[in-house]
């Protein structure tokens, strides 16, 4: 398949710019595959699609306020700076903004505690700086730092973005995109969930801004994906095993994790506990080894994400849902409204 074959129009009313007002209270399309319909149902009743024995697998990232805004020594000059990822000590991989001003040797400062010298370039037009401070890294950030809302979120941060942009099962900071899938879970949902004997399992990967750059090839086979940290414990794996061989359910909880399970899934159709570097790119036809059901929200056009889902879920099936949904008024992206795929 084609890149203009994922391609859509959304109206820019439907791109929801602030969460639904609780958790829980999203719509929610339900896709069956094999029935080839459409139902519209509200979040709180996915409790009624899962059943006992069911898995339901989560990503347990932590979104951090990776947007700070720094001052360039000597000219003042204001510069954004987007924490990537830390590659060794206080030394982190940046974007910057304006980038055609900030260059090797350059120095900032970042509020009263923090500076950084620039002290390289990468190969995507971003920057490695190393950063000097007093105190506790992490403390500093989350005092300076704004949270790093989606492009297409057209308004700084506010307070409800740290609570609302971040999932309940959020448990190991990495990430500067929140796996939107499970910001619709609330600990009420969660627990009719167990009681009907489904289980939680966390696995983890640190969603990066790959998840937003564009694809800007037509052959999909030469689009790559940035690589992303994930985990998935022996713990983890031990439960989502004992679910394969009982016959249950495994219910991916966002792209994120269907990439992860994707990435560590034996040729015999199992989970292996393991950690590492992922850059897998899921498009049609692609032959799913371990999932039966996806959560996820709706994507943009022509994104990776939507690609995935369409794989899964069968592109004529999944253009047919997004019609309905620019039809009906559902909510988009991030902070959008959901879809279950069974």
């Amino acid at each position: 398949m084609k890149l203009s074959d994922f391609k859509y129009s959304v109206p820019e009313k439907l791109i929801a710019q602030y969460p639904s007002k609780k958790r829980g209270d999203s719509r929610m399309m339900v896709i069956n595959r094999e029935k080839q319909t459409l139902e519209d149902q509200q979040f709180k009743d996915i409790v009624n699609y899962i059943q006992e024995g069911d898995c339901l697998v989560v990503n347990e990232t932590c979104v951090f306020p990776a947007r700070l805004t720094g001052i360039k020594d000597k000219t003042n000059a204001e510069v954004e700076i987007f924490l990537l990822r830390e590659l060794e000590h206080d030394l982190w991989e940046v974007l910057v903004k304006p980038a055609r001003k900030v260059r090797v040797g350059n120095k900032l400062h970042v509020g009263n505690q923090l500076s950084c010298e620039v002290v390289d370039n990468t190969v995507s037009g971003g920057r490695v700086i190393q950063f000097t401070y007093e105190g506790d890294f992490n403390t500093i950030i989350d005092k300076i730092g704004k949270m790093p809302l989606p492009p297409y979120i057209h308004r700084e941060p506010e307070n409800v973005d740290k609570d609302r942009y971040q999932s309940i099962f959020s448990k190991t900071r990495g990430a500067v995109a929140a796996p939107t899938a499970s910001l619709h879970f609330d600990k009420k949902i969660i627990k009719k969930l167990e009681s009907k004997g489904a289980k939680i399992v966390p696995v983890l990967l640190h969603v990066g801004l790959g998840t937003f750059r564009p694809v800007v090839v037509e052959d999909l086979t030469r689009h790559k994906m940035d690589s992303e940290f994930f985990e998935v414990t022996e713990e983890s794996a031990k439960i989502m095993n004992d679910t394969i061989n009982k016959g249950g359910r495994i219910i991916a909880v966002g792209t994120t994790v269907v990439r992860v399970l994707e990435t560590v899934v034996t040729t015999d159709g199992h989970i292996k506990a393991e950690k590492g570097w992922t850059d897998k790119f899921i498009f049609p036809p692609y032959d799913f080894k371990v999932i039966s059901g996806l959560v996820t929200n709706f994507h943009m056009p022509a994104s990776t994400l939507l690609m995935l889902v369409c794989a899964f879920g069968d592109k004529d099936l999944m253009m047919k849902a997004y019609r309905k949904a620019v039809k009906e008024e559902y909510r988009f992206f991030s902070y959008g409204d959901a879809m279950l795929l069974i």
